[in-house]
């Protein structure tokens, strides 16, 4: 029944099919981090003003986004606003929603903790020094939030990518769902077939996110010394 089962994986495009569901997973991934990097990034240095509403805006956003579970939000997102407001949304687009919302959050709070955690001296140092303060946050700020920011950063993309998998729940035809559909296909012929898939899914995942942790550690080390 194993030997059934690991066939599977090469019969037909069955493989073929999992590779292109790894392409739609990872579509979804890099659309949602790179647009969170750069929304979080200004929303950021948003909750860095000492501005009363924005500050509540913001806080109050970030604390929504971080209680409620992101499968509540895509199904409140591709079945609610589908329903009550008729917009036609796929569910690619919902997830892209969704995911954007919550990197956003995620990816602001930590370059808020960034800019606060750097000493005051440092932006005193600066100004006594004669810098513009285009000049200030190029030169001194920004270098060291960076250092604190990529590796966190790195870490929520793992979680981005891992994430995805909840989409299966609203129809999207991604990497998890291609599987369960072979599996399906084959659940009287290939018993077995569900351990070799879910394994190959396993690894896919695995490899699509070791490269951003083993990158996240170098850095971190990198930047200790």
């Amino acid at each position: 029944m194993q030997d059934l089962g690991i066939r599977v994986l090469f019969d037909g495009e069955n493989g073929v099919r999992l590779l292109l569901g790894l392409v739609v997973t990872l579509k979804l991934s890099i659309i949602t981090i790179i647009a969170s990097c750069l929304l979080g990034t200004l929303m950021g240095l948003l909750m860095t003003l000492r501005n009363p509403i924005i500050h509540i805006v913001t806080r109050v956003y970030l604390e929504f986004i971080r209680i409620m579970p992101q499968l509540v939000l895509l199904f409140v997102t591709y079945f609610g606003l589908t329903r009550a407001v008729g917009i036609n949304l796929s569910g690619f687009t919902a997830a892209v929603v969704v995911f954007i919302l919550w990197g956003t959050a995620e990816m602001g709070d930590l370059v808020r903790s960034a800019f606060i955690s750097i000493p005051k001296d440092q932006y005193e140092s600066g100004t006594a020094l004669g810098f513009s303060k285009l000049q200030l946050y190029k030169f001194i700020i920004l270098p060291q939030a960076l250092r604190q920011i990529i590796p966190p950063a790195m870490n929520l993309a793992t979680r981005m990518i891992m994430t995805t998998s909840l989409v299966v729940l609203i129809g999207v035809v991604e990497m998890l769902k291609t599987g369960q559909q072979i599996i399906e296909a084959n659940r009287y012929t290939a018993p077995s077939a569900a351990l070799w898939i879910y394994g190959t899914i396993f690894f896919l995942y695995f490899f699509s996110c070791w490269p951003l942790t083993i990158l996240a550690q170098h850095l971190e080390k990198k930047w200790e010394k």
